[in-house]
């Protein structure tokens, strides 16, 4: 693997979720965050009995199969828990905010548990001149690291790594920037 791309600055928690489908119905079926020092922590999701929407489109993006969460996912109270002892009192940003809360609120529903961590969007970070590069942006952070499937860890970190190359060259292009 080559090496990260470089950023300018701190870089915020990034989390990202891999679900069982693309609408009503779905569940998370994988989480992986990155942490500001970029440790990246990623997890299955054992779904539940009662969690049995089931979508092979999303299933051919992630390449992650229902017999393998179950073989291999831990409990949603487990990941829940994982996430609060990690996370706790942090904000972490996400780039699909109303999937991923969503996703993330059922996991912690099943758990018995409330998020110990705050969840916002993280194009909040971002400033309006960059905002139209972020796809851009994005999609070669990936080829930089000869990412070729969705994984909740790994998009996590294309996420966080492409913040870091819009506000290095966000700053490169200010007055008296380097």
């Amino acid at each position: 693997m080559s090496s990260a791309p470089r950023t300018h600055g701190p870089l915020p928690c990034v989390i990202d979720v891999e679900a069982s489908g693309f609408g009503h119905g779905s569940y998370p079926i994988e989480v992986g965050f990155v942490l500001p020092d970029g440790e990246a922590v990623c997890t299955l999701v054992r779904p539940p009995a009662h969690w049995t929407h089931w979508d092979g489109r999303a299933e051919r993006l992630h390449g992650l199969s229902r017999e393998l969460l179950e073989q291999r996912g831990r409990d949603p109270g487990e990941v829940a828990q994982l996430l609060n002892d990690r996370l706790r009192g942090c904000t972490v940003y996400c780039d699909g905010w109303a999937h991923d809360y969503t996703w993330l609120a059922m996991l912690f529903e099943e758990a018995g548990l409330r998020p110990a961590f705050t969840l916002r969007h993280l194009h909040e970070l971002i400033d309006e001149d960059v905002a139209g590069r972020w796809d851009h942006t994005c999609a070669e952070v990936r080829a930089h690291l000869q990412l070729t499937r969705h994984r909740a860890s790994s998009d996590a970190r294309v996420l966080q790594l492409a913040l870091g190359q819009l506000r290095q060259s966000a700053t490169a292009a200010a007055p008296g920037g380097h």
